[in-house]
């Protein structure tokens, strides 16, 4: 897990030279964040990951060859080989299958394009935390998405509104704030979830949560 003492390492990954420049150039603004490679391509982001190792990568789900999906692919790939690196999806495409899909590929949160820079930086820290991170409309995608499957983890109704703050990426503070319960308690509601979906973090709770349908 990163600390905000340490410099986060990000890698961008989108077919357009433009993008990747401008984002480049707003991420570097702040004093904990480089930028420490770019790739246009499913092949150049494998490259790119293996030689620099970031922290972090910044990646589309529209790539130069391929699908408009491909980045999924690409997702998929870079989590299972280092599972370290935080994929944190940016993109046009909102749609509420792709961000759950997405997040069954690994990536840790899922933001749209036209994001502003606040935004933007605030979901990449929270990746680095090892937390998920959507704005508001991918995170209502996620929402619509949660749906109780038969054989898996009974959480009470407590837990799944915890569970489903939790995919909007909200801190245990936000999270009791929104159910008027104490910073504490929420801790205890999130270890509960994290004991019955068998995660050890806030991130993988919601990752296998949607795995099991539970999101």
């Amino acid at each position: 897990m990163i600390t905000r003492a340490q410099t986060l390492k990000i890698v961008l990954v989108d077919d357009h030279a433009i993008v990747r420049q401008g984002l480049r150039s707003i991420l570097e603004r702040e004093n904990d964040i480089t930028v420490v490679g770019e790739a246009a391509t499913a092949a150049e982001a494998r490259v790119v990951v293996e030689r620099t190792r970031p922290d972090i990568v910044l990646l589309d789900l529209k790539l130069s060859t391929g699908s408009n999906t491909e980045g999924l692919d690409v997702c998929a790939e870079l989590t299972a080989r280092y599972p370290d690196v935080g994929v944190l999806v940016l993109t046009t495409f909102l749609d509420d299958a792709l961000v759950v899909e997405a997040i069954h590929r690994g990536a840790r949160g899922y933001v749209i394009k036209d994001v502003d820079t606040t935004g933007l930086v605030s979901s990449i820290r929270a990746v680095a935390r090892n937390e998920s991170a959507f704005d508001s409309r991918s995170a209502s995608a996620m929402v619509r998405s949660i749906r109780t499957a038969p054989g898996e983890p009974v959480l009470t109704s407590r837990e799944q509104g915890v569970l489903e703050l939790l995919a909007r990426g909200l801190s245990n503070r936000d999270i009791g704030a929104r159910l008027f319960i104490s910073e504490t308690t929420v801790k205890f509601h999130v270890r509960n979830i994290m004991r019955k979906i068998d995660a050890s973090s806030r991130a993988e709770a919601v990752y296998e949560a949607s795995k099991m349908g539970l999101i």
